[in-house]
Protein backbone atom coordinates (compact mmCIF):
# COMPACT_ATOMS: atom_id res chain seq x y z
CA UNK A 1 0.00 0.00 0.00
CA UNK A 2 1.45 3.35 -1.04
CA UNK A 3 0.74 7.07 -0.75
CA UNK A 4 1.65 9.11 -3.83
CA UNK A 5 1.38 12.79 -4.65
CA UNK A 6 2.38 14.99 -7.56
CA UNK A 7 2.88 18.74 -7.45
CA UNK A 8 4.74 21.47 -9.28
CA UNK A 9 6.93 24.06 -7.60
CA UNK A 10 7.98 27.36 -9.14
CA UNK A 11 11.65 27.36 -8.20
CA UNK A 12 14.95 25.80 -9.11
CA UNK A 13 15.55 22.09 -8.69
CA UNK A 14 18.38 22.91 -6.26
CA UNK A 15 16.03 24.84 -3.96
CA UNK A 16 13.50 22.01 -3.93
CA UNK A 17 16.22 19.42 -3.33
CA UNK A 18 17.54 21.45 -0.39
CA UNK A 19 14.05 21.52 1.17
CA UNK A 20 13.63 17.73 0.96
CA UNK A 21 17.16 16.56 1.70
CA UNK A 22 18.65 18.74 4.45
CA UNK A 23 17.86 18.88 8.14
CA UNK A 24 17.12 22.60 7.94
CA UNK A 25 14.88 22.13 4.93
CA UNK A 26 12.96 19.19 6.43
CA UNK A 27 12.36 21.08 9.70
CA UNK A 28 10.96 24.01 7.71
CA UNK A 29 7.94 22.09 6.48
CA UNK A 30 7.66 18.60 8.02
CA UNK A 31 9.21 17.97 11.44
CA UNK A 32 9.54 20.15 14.53
CA UNK A 33 13.30 19.78 14.19
CA UNK A 34 15.73 17.56 12.32
CA UNK A 35 19.42 16.78 12.60
CA UNK A 36 21.95 14.66 10.81
CA UNK A 37 23.83 14.67 7.55
CA UNK A 38 22.26 14.05 4.19
CA UNK A 39 24.49 11.37 2.83
CA UNK A 40 23.81 7.82 1.75
CA UNK A 41 23.47 5.55 4.79
CA UNK A 42 23.31 8.43 7.28
CA UNK A 43 20.70 8.56 10.03
CA UNK A 44 18.46 11.60 10.31
CA UNK A 45 16.90 12.41 13.68
CA UNK A 46 13.34 13.69 13.24
CA UNK A 47 11.61 15.31 16.21
CA UNK A 48 7.82 15.58 16.07
CA UNK A 49 7.36 16.52 19.75
CA UNK A 50 7.30 14.65 23.07
CA UNK A 51 7.21 10.90 22.51
CA UNK A 52 7.79 11.25 18.78
CA UNK A 53 11.55 11.23 18.26
CA UNK A 54 11.93 9.26 15.06
CA UNK A 55 14.88 8.17 12.95
CA UNK A 56 15.24 7.64 9.24
CA UNK A 57 18.13 6.31 7.20
CA UNK A 58 19.03 7.90 3.87
CA UNK A 59 18.65 5.02 1.40
CA UNK A 60 18.79 6.89 -1.87
CA UNK A 61 20.06 10.18 -3.15
CA UNK A 62 20.99 11.52 -6.54
CA UNK A 63 21.55 15.25 -6.21
CA UNK A 64 19.49 17.17 -7.23
CA UNK A 65 16.83 14.77 -8.52
CA UNK A 66 16.16 11.98 -5.99
CA UNK A 67 16.03 11.61 -2.22
CA UNK A 68 14.73 8.67 -0.18
CA UNK A 69 14.49 7.67 3.49
CA UNK A 70 13.49 4.48 5.28
CA UNK A 71 11.88 5.00 8.68
CA UNK A 72 13.77 2.96 11.29
CA UNK A 73 12.35 4.42 14.51
CA UNK A 74 8.78 5.71 14.25
CA UNK A 75 5.16 4.86 14.78
CA UNK A 76 4.70 1.10 14.21
CA UNK A 77 2.76 1.76 10.98
CA UNK A 78 5.73 3.71 9.61
CA UNK A 79 8.57 1.35 10.57
CA UNK A 80 10.38 0.11 7.45
CA UNK A 81 8.26 2.30 5.17
CA UNK A 82 10.00 4.43 2.57
CA UNK A 83 9.50 8.14 1.94
CA UNK A 84 10.93 9.53 -1.27
CA UNK A 85 10.98 12.29 -3.83
CA UNK A 86 11.75 12.36 -7.54
CA UNK A 87 12.35 15.78 -9.09
CA UNK A 88 12.43 16.85 -12.72
CA UNK A 89 11.56 19.87 -14.82
CA UNK A 90 13.06 23.00 -16.22
CA UNK A 91 14.83 25.82 -14.42
CA UNK A 92 11.64 27.52 -13.18
CA UNK A 93 9.03 24.77 -12.81
CA UNK A 94 9.91 21.58 -10.94
CA UNK A 95 7.78 18.44 -11.03
CA UNK A 96 7.74 16.72 -7.64
CA UNK A 97 6.72 13.10 -7.42
CA UNK A 98 6.36 12.04 -3.80
CA UNK A 99 5.83 8.54 -2.43
CA UNK A 100 5.43 6.88 0.94
CA UNK A 101 5.67 3.15 0.23
CA UNK A 102 5.38 0.08 2.37
CA UNK A 103 2.20 0.55 4.37
CA UNK A 104 1.10 -2.82 5.70
CA UNK A 105 -2.63 -2.02 5.71
CA UNK A 106 -5.16 0.67 4.86
CA UNK A 107 -5.99 1.53 8.47
CA UNK A 108 -7.10 4.88 9.89
CA UNK A 109 -3.48 5.98 10.29
CA UNK A 110 -2.87 5.33 6.59
CA UNK A 111 -5.86 7.48 5.60
CA UNK A 112 -4.84 10.25 7.99
CA UNK A 113 -1.29 10.16 6.61
CA UNK A 114 -2.60 10.50 3.03
CA UNK A 115 -4.25 13.76 4.09
CA UNK A 116 -1.33 14.97 6.20
CA UNK A 117 1.23 14.40 3.44
CA UNK A 118 -0.85 16.55 1.08
CA UNK A 119 -0.92 19.31 3.68
CA UNK A 120 2.80 19.07 4.41
CA UNK A 121 3.69 19.10 0.72
CA UNK A 122 1.61 22.26 0.29
CA UNK A 123 3.56 23.86 3.15
CA UNK A 124 6.84 22.74 1.53
CA UNK A 125 5.75 24.32 -1.76
CA UNK A 126 5.01 27.64 -0.01
CA UNK A 127 8.35 27.44 1.82
CA UNK A 128 10.33 26.91 -1.39
CA UNK A 129 8.38 29.39 -3.52
CA UNK A 130 7.91 32.21 -1.01
CA UNK A 131 10.18 31.52 1.97
CA UNK A 132 7.12 31.10 4.20
CA UNK A 133 7.40 29.10 7.35
CA UNK A 134 4.53 27.96 9.54
CA UNK A 135 4.85 27.25 13.26
CA UNK A 136 5.03 23.46 13.65
CA UNK A 137 1.92 23.30 15.84
CA UNK A 138 -0.16 25.16 13.26
CA UNK A 139 0.96 23.35 10.11
CA UNK A 140 -2.12 21.21 9.65
CA UNK A 141 -4.40 24.19 10.27
CA UNK A 142 -3.20 26.39 7.40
Amino acid sequence: MDIVHYLQINSTIENVYHAISTSRGIASWWSLSASGHSELGAILELDFGPGYQWQAQVTGMVSPTEFELILTKADPDWIDSTVGFQLSGNQNLIDVRFYHKGWKEANDHYYTSCYCWAMYLRIMKRYVEHGETVDYHQRLDV
